[in-house]
């Protein structure tokens, strides 16, 4: 009896022990070896007022040895500039640095920023309907000086330097100061215009300045003009990025989405909400409006 109590420990142990070997290698492949051909989708939803999740996925995707080949999937009028270009700067990685074909599958709206971060693809696709263009830059304030006067309402500002409470809204804007803003809107689009022109080289149908006037097209205009290549939907963007890969067979397709915190996940939209009305007025953007 005891004789055979040992028979089936030494059977249990020896199946447990060939259990584990087996789950880490498996573990071991999955990490090493690429088994199955991926297409990454990512998606750029809504105002863009920072880059870090963004930036982590496209990362993740070019370091990741079994994704062939990245869909960019954008929906957004565009945001903050700095975080546009950090964007814009990491697909750019990505195709040069890790040679990654990237296509670019247009939804609703991909206009100003959104029509930034689609220029580094090898291919641009639009729905017909697509609202794009609105290559400009923008920067606003409130005045509540009116609103101050009626309610007895008096500001005091203490500041170094002339320059230093240019967004007020507690008074008007001075023409020194319309000018000096005017001045670094200039420079920020002429980084947009430059952006345009580098990476729609031989693409695009018209002059730069001709368009970047702010204003907005539609995916079949856009396509007339050169700043998208094709008409079709997300399927159609899949399938070229296949082309692209030189993949035979249809590659599995994959969705890399940001991790989401607890609190982001409870408040929603409320939460973004609320950052976006506590953050700093100064910023220049690249946002239809």
């Amino acid at each position: 009896m005891r004789l055979l109590k040992k028979f089936f420990c030494v059977i249990s142990v020896t199946f447990f022990v060939l259990f584990v070997s087996l789950m880490g290698l498996s573990i071991w492949v999955k990490k090493r070896l690429p088994l199955v051909n991926k297409i990454a989708i990512i998606r750029i939803e809504g105002v863009i007022t920072t880059a870090d999740d963004i930036v982590k996925l496209i990362k993740k995707a070019g370091e990741d040895k079994s994704i062939k080949a990245v869909v960019l999937r954008v929906n957004s009028p565009g945001g903050a500039v700095g975080a546009t270009q950090e964007i814009y700067k990491e697909l750019l990685r990505l195709k040069k640095e890790f040679r990654k074909p990237l296509v670019v599958s247009m939804e609703n709206v991909a206009a100003s920023g959104g029509l930034y971060v689609s220029l580094p693809a090898d291919v641009i696709y639009a729905n017909g309907g697509t609202i794009t263009g609105s290559i400009g830059v923008i920067i606003q304030k409130m005045n509540i000086e009116g609103l101050m006067k009626k309610l007895g309402v008096q500001a005091e500002i203490v500041k170094t330097g002339k320059f230093k409470d240019i967004l007020s809204p507690f008074r008007e804007m001075k023409e020194e100061e319309k000018k000096l803003l005017a001045q670094l809107e200039e420079n920020v689009l002429e980084q947009f215009k430059q952006a345009v022109v580098e990476n729609r080289k031989g693409k695009l149908k018209v002059d730069i300045d001709s368009i970047a006037d702010g204003r907005i097209f539609t995916g079949l205009q856009a396509k007339e003009i050169g700043l998208v290549d094709k008409i079709g939907n997300l399927e159609d963007a899949i399938k070229e990025a296949e082309k692209l890969a030189n993949l035979t067979k249809s590659a599995t397709v994959i969705e890399l989405k940001k991790e989401e915190p607890f609190l982001r996940k409870f408040l929603g939209n409320n939460l973004e909400n609320i950052k976006n009305s506590l953050s700093t007025p100064l910023m220049f953007y690249y946002l239809l409006r």
